[in-house]
């Protein structure tokens, strides 16, 4: 890896973080999962920077770029909606009914 944190800083896209850390991804997953990966991301960012704040530069960016690969997995391994991430995941609906509601009287 040959990028600074102030690069690092820069970045918006999934892909350009993928890239920054010359890490291999399927573009049609990450198209389908960009936000997830992205928002879990941050959270194990957070997470890094909450654990080690006396990390150097470098040894922080070994640890995004290991967080990267990790929330990448995450959405290998589970469905966004296994992981429940945002709002929309965990509010009940509406003016609905569900079958575990529902009981044999």
């Amino acid at each position: 890896m040959t990028g600074t944190l102030e690069e690092f800083k820069k970045l918006v896209d999934a892909e350009e973080f993928l890239q920054f850390f010359n890490l291999p991804y399927d573009q049609q997953f990450v198209n389908v999962n960009r936000l997830h990966i992205l928002k879990k991301f941050s959270q194990y960012i957070r997470e890094v920077d909450d654990n080690s704040p006396d990390l150097s530069p470098e040894e922080k960016l070994n640890q995004y770029s290991l967080a990267l690969q990790k929330a990448y997995q995450v959405f290998i391994e589970s469905t966004p909606h296994e992981q429940k991430l945002f709002k929309v995941f965990n509010d009940k609906p509406k003016n609905v009914v569900t079958l575990t509601e529902l009981t044999s009287d």
